[in-house]
């Protein structure tokens, strides 16, 4: 049996977060204007402490867009116990045009890992048309499949993913 090169696929991104799906539009991600997140990548907390840049594509700014963005590993990959920690969600977002358009759900928080390697996923769906969502009750043990069954948002048009781990530096402890 082939093995797959889709890193959603290596990473476990499908499976843990989400179901198999065709990516239909485009996404970038970008933080501080310099590191774009291409799946696999690394980045680190400091690089990551503002909302980064998300545009969208499409060819008709009449269909909006819902955007996720996940932790799956919190607070440990060895005990994810709080699965997936919802860390931004914004809604309505026109094609062709950003995050920064749509309406935001639940306010960006920087990932901040302290144990681990930790996955962060941003996933986009397709909205029927515009529609009100409410920001959940915590961040904790957010689900993107039952988000999306509850807002019929169907399957994933886009996602990606980088790996983040603590900042190593002199607020860690010497051995």
């Amino acid at each position: 049996m082939p093995r797959s090169t889709d890193p959603l696929v290596i990473g476990r991104v499908i499976g843990d977060v989400l179901d198999s799906f065709t990516s239909s539009v485009s996404m970038r991600v970008v933080y501080n204007n310099s590191s774009d997140v291409i799946s696999c990548c690394e980045l680190k907390p400091s690089q990551i402490v503002n909302q980064p840049r998300v545009d969208i594509g499409g060819d008709d700014f009449r269909t909006l867009y819902t955007l996720i963005m996940v932790d799956p590993d919190a607070p440990s990959p060895g005990d994810p116990n709080q699965r997936e920690y919802l860390h931004w969600l914004v809604s309505n977002i026109p094609a062709t045009t950003g995050a920064n358009f749509g309406e935001e759900i639940v306010h960006y928080e920087s990932p901040r890992p302290i144990a681990g390697i930790h996955r962060i996923v941003f996933v986009l769906f397709r909205q029927l048309g515009r529609q009100k969502i409410d920001a959940p009750g915590w961040r904790q043990n957010f689900n993107a499949r039952d988000f999306a069954q509850v807002y019929n948002l169907g399957s994933p048009v886009a996602a990606v993913y980088f790996n983040c781990k603590r900042d190593s530096g002199r607020s860690e402890r010497r051995r």
